[in-house]
């Protein structure tokens, strides 16, 4: 630790410090435009400087460090002035100059309310200025569907050109010219590739960057903020949900550091314009092979008429990408009643809740990847399907301390990787050692078997799990204080359904044999979209959106989104998290354990709640630790042995790619335009500024 007297207040700070970090230490405010904590550092916009005694001139504190202050002449610590009349001088002439060139844009900047500039301007800068020469105009620049520039806006912090580069993979941004003619630019004016390049709109501290789709909408003051978390992929990043009325206006980023950092992907932020539109919002009954609007009473009849005549071991339920546990756990309860234990959730046929939770979580935890050194990716392409933990991934590449090896289909993953081969034959050659990334995995001291949805979603998906299971502990993955058997879970709502036990009980059917022809008479689709359903089956579809879930239903009862009711989601590391209700269902749509539990009366199999915290406290009982929210229950390390041992035939053929479209993976997504535009560039038909 090194001793440094900051506004006369001594405190002591590790060597490796910024002067900026260790005036923040110390409680100053330190401004800043260009320096990002999760960026390197520029030290290019000058705004943080500050006085170190005995020196000539201000010194900018992001790129001076602590161990760079030199003691006073009797060894007393290094003095640090951030209040000074040279600091408040040296910082008002940095805003001058910053504002000679800036448009006085504020009342039509959709940054107004939330931008650096404006909050630093009030505190740092003057009230009028000495330049009476013309602004500089720059021309806006393509950047593709979801970030809108307007350059003449831009300070040159070079923030953007960063994050492309170092937290993106994608270094598709850069500086032109020099001095006045210097210009921030893709070069060719071609879209972004990144499935991260929302962020740029919040790490860009002016308003040269904002969002394309939500140009002009709403004011930051006008609108409701609830806290929340992401249900687009596994991840389960926090985010905040911003309203106005009924209406969802924008989703943002909430820092966690345990999950992901400060950033969301695109389709996280950019959804929100399909909770809007092709909204089922009232109930619909198949009559005469078409769909007519109904009541919910009639509804209700028409399944109750049909489940009188069924056999209760006929009857089937297959969870959706989106479900919260606390409607799966209705639904279970509701089915149990009628003696059935025909479950499913979308792609978890793979998965045997009884194998213990070590079995089907990312047991490392997403934080752990910063400590990993080594990562074999089995079937799994992180970019599409988690891409915030891919993004932590490539974090820890940059350290130059993690080896990364992939077995698979061979994609660009934003990081080099020793690619080893397409298949189940290269895990086998793997575990024979006949591949020099084995004896990587086994001089590691933290190593990680990442498996993803191309391995587990095959019908032979639970042996490939048992094989990796078994190259994990074969190169000492799972030992004291480490379990880096990891498997990367590409949808919200299958950890949750698998730790109740949303699954195929004692002689039920699995997902594969509910949707064979003549397997079962009636079937619940909560929210499940991706299944295909034999003709012969009735189908009840208890869903948000017109999908294909809905085009199949018989009886179409209209749920809640994920920002419209209160759910436990649980990540693919196992972390219990509540999503908020930030608005309502519209028309006639209700909150889905409402609608089973209503259901549950007009079938005479009652459930014993009758609200969300009677639910609940049902939920909490069955299983405790989803009560310990922001909690991971770590899983068994002996149930992998266990796992490892049950064996299987595979079959010899390709990981298949299952996640084609990292724009289009669910209802929501799927009917969202901007999401549209992102996948139609992103599948190479992308625009030039010439055209």
């Amino acid at each position: 630790m090194t001793k440094l007297i900051v506004d006369d207040k001594e405190i002591d700070v590790p060597a490796e410090y910024t002067l900026l970090q260790a005036c923040e230490a110390a409680g100053a405010e330190i401004p800043r435009f260009c320096y990002h904590e999760r960026l390197s550092i520029a030290g290019n916009c000058r705004m943080c400087l500050v006085e170190v005694k005995g020196g000539p001139k201000p010194v900018a504190s992001c790129a001076w460090g602590v161990r760079d202050c030199r003691p006073g002449p009797n060894g007393e610590p290094p003095v640090i002035s951030t209040r000074s009349p040279m600091v408040k001088k040296a910082r008002e002439g940095v805003m001058e100059f910053l504002l000679i060139n800036h448009p006085l844009d504020c009342p039509i900047c959709d940054q107004g309310g939330e931008c650096d500039l404006q909050d630093q301007a009030m505190g740092y800068g003057v009230d009028t200025s000495r330049f009476a020469e013309n602004k500089r105009a720059v021309e806006d620049k393509y950047l593709g569907a979801l970030v809108k520039t307007s350059m003449n806006r831009c300070i040159q912090c070079t923030r953007c050109v960063r994050f492309s580069a170092e937290v993106c993979g994608a270094p598709e941004m850069g500086a032109t010219g020099r001095g006045e003619d210097m210009e921030i630019t893709t070069y060719l004016e071609s879209a972004l590739t990144s499935e991260l390049q929302g962020n740029l709109v919040d790490i860009c501290p002016v308003g040269a960057l904002t969002s394309k789709p939500y140009a002009f909408a709403a004011r930051p003051w006008e609108l409701g903020k609830t806290q929340s978390v992401d249900v687009m992929d596994g991840v389960g990043s926090s985010i905040r949900v911003d309203t106005r009325g009924r209406e969802v206006m924008r989703i943002l980023p909430r820092v966690n550091e345990a999950v992901n950092e400060e950033w969301i992907s695109d389709k996280t932020r950019h959804v929100v314009d399909g909770l809007r539109t092709q909204r089922l919002d009232r109930p619909y009954i198949r009559e005469n092979g078409q769909l007519r609007a109904a009541s919910w009473q009639q509804a209700f009849a028409a399944i109750a008429a049909k489940m009188s005549r069924t056999d209760g071991k006929r009857i089937g339920a297959i969870a959706g990408d989106l479900a919260a546990v606390e409607e799966m756990f209705a639904l279970k309860e509701l089915l149990a009643k009628f003696g059935s234990v025909n479950l499913a959730v979308q792609g978890g046929d793979a998965f045997d809740p009884k194998a213990g939770r070590a079995s089907y979580i990312f047991n490392p935890t997403i934080a752990g990847i910063d400590r990993a050194d080594a990562l074999l990716i089995v079937g799994s392409n992180p970019r599409k399907e988690a891409a915030v933990l891919n993004a932590r991934i490539r974090k820890r590449w940059r350290t130059g301390q993690l080896k990364v090896g992939v077995i698979g289909a061979n994609s660009d993953l934003i990081y080099a990787h020793d690619y080893i081969g397409a298949g189940v034959d290269s895990l086998n050659d793997l575990a024979a050692g006949k591949h020099s990334f084995a004896d990587v995995l086994k001089n590691a001291k933290n190593p990680i078997v990442l498996v993803g949805v191309d391995a587990f979603s095959r019908h032979d998906g639970a042996a490939v799990l048992a094989r990796a299971a078994k190259l994990a502990l074969d190169v000492g993955a799972v030992k004291d204080g480490w379990n880096g058997f990891a498997v990367l879970q590409n949808t919200a709502s299958r950890v949750g359904a698998l730790d109740i036990g949303f699954a195929a009980g004692t002689n039920g059917l699995n997902l594969a044999q509910m949707t064979a022809f003549g397997t079962l008479d009636v079937l619940f689709l909560l929210g499940a979209d991706e299944v295909k359903v034999p003709d012969g089956t009735f189908v009840v579809y208890i869903g948000t959106h017109g999908d294909a879930g809905a085009h199949r239903a018989d009886v179409i009862l209209p749920g809640a989104a994920y920002t419209e009711k209160s759910g436990i989601f649980v990540n693919t590391e196992g972390r219990a998290q509540i999503a908020n209700r930030a608005g309502f269902p519209p028309g006639e749509a209700r909150e889905d354990w409402a609608i089973i539990r209503a259901l549950s009366e007009v079938l005479a199999k009652k459930l014993p709640f009758d609200s969300l915290a009677a639910l609940r406290q049902a939920v909490f009982k069955a299983v405790p630790h989803l009560m310990r929210l922001d909690q991971i229950e770590a899983g068994n390390a002996a149930d992998l042995k266990t796992l490892a041992g049950r064996g299987g035939d595979v079959e010899k053929v390709p990981f298949k790619a299952v996640v084609e479209d990292f724009y289009l993976t669910n209802p929501i997504a799927r009917a969202s335009t901007v999401m549209a535009e992102c996948s139609r560039l992103a599948h190479g038909h992308m625009l030039t500024a010439a055209e």
